[in-house]
């Protein structure tokens, strides 16, 4: 069962917040909107970029409605779904409404360094009680353990419903090992920004990105000129974004982004704590880089 296809630019959607750090659901919605306009593929809620450590329960769900409600099946939703007990997710996964959301995303176990075995079985686990297809992921920089090629594809051919892995473990050798050996339909999809056009050289589908919806116009033209075979484009798309996306995380993620969203006048820069918003400085160096840019 691979009943999602990915290929394209997904964006992993910030959690706008008013000055009071309450949810901005207006500001969602333009942000939304934007996306979609702007020839984004899918959406993806409550990633690691919505801030979701610092969500309740009830935001986590108002903000999955409010973005199937604003995208109107325009384009599929997917929704992240993680953490590090696997029986608690279980009972998450089996409770939960999937109404509206096309897939789940669901990062590695973050804290407990399994081994790939106990990878492995965590998300056999998830697979045996989802009615939604999975997609993996992989961020060792924040989960500090890595999901090896070997468990990928092992996870990809003994489990159907296990259609894709967002790759941002930076291993372009360890991804090269996933596409060659991936069985058919499973889809690899780029969670770094800066590395989208190496991956989609070695055969990737897309990306799940962060600066995707700061500016959809440039990244959606890189992606698309990628999988058309113009590689030519696709490269000085690339080289426009590079100095936009390394800033954007020189501060770490989301405050770049929101301080970018804020530039382009979509919604405020607020964090929640213990995150900080992007300093004056760095706010200053991506208005020039904005500035630079054709859109």
């Amino acid at each position: 069962m691979r009943t999602i296809d990915l290929t394209g630019v997904g964006v992993a959607l910030v959690t706008p917040f008013h000055h009071d750090r309450s949810v901005d659901y207006e500001g969602l919605q333009k942000l939304v909107e934007h996306c979609i306009n702007n020839g984004v593929d899918y959406l993806v809620v409550n990633g690691t970029t919505s801030e979701n450590p610092t969500l309740t329960t009830e935001e986590k769900l108002l903000i999955l409605q409010t973005v199937i409600s604003k995208a109107q099946d325009r384009v599929p939703v997917i929704y992240g779904v993680g953490g590090n007990s696997t029986q608690a997710l279980v009972e998450e996964i089996s409770n939960f409404d999937v109404q509206g959301v096309a897939a789940i995303l669901s990062a590695s176990p973050y804290y407990n360094k399994p081994t790939q075995e106990g990878i492995y079985q965590h998300y056999a686990a998830l697979s045996q009680c989802s009615v939604l297809p999975i997609i993996l992921y992989n961020v060792p920089g924040r989960t500090s353990s890595n999901i090896s090629a070997e468990t990928t594809v092992r996870l990809a051919k003994d489990f159907g419903n296990i259609v894709a892995i967002k790759e941002a473990s930076g291993n372009l050798d360890q991804i090269t090992e996933i596409l060659i050996n991936r069985p058919d339909g499973f889809q690899v999809i780029s969670g770094d920004d800066n590395l989208t056009l190496h991956m989609m050289l070695l055969g990737a589908e897309g990306v799940i990105s962060v600066s995707g919806q700061g500016v959809p116009e440039i990244f959606c033209k890189l992606v698309d000129a990628a999988l058309e075979g113009d590689f030519y484009s696709a490269r000085e798309a690339h080289l426009a974004l590079f100095d936009l996306t390394n800033l954007l995380f020189a501060e770490g993620n989301p405050a770049g982004i929101k301080a970018l969203l804020k530039l382009r006048g979509l919604c405020g820069d607020t964090v929640r704590l213990p995150l900080v918003s992007a300093s004056a400085n760095l706010t200053e160096q991506l208005q020039t880089a904005l500035s630079g840019l054709e859109i």
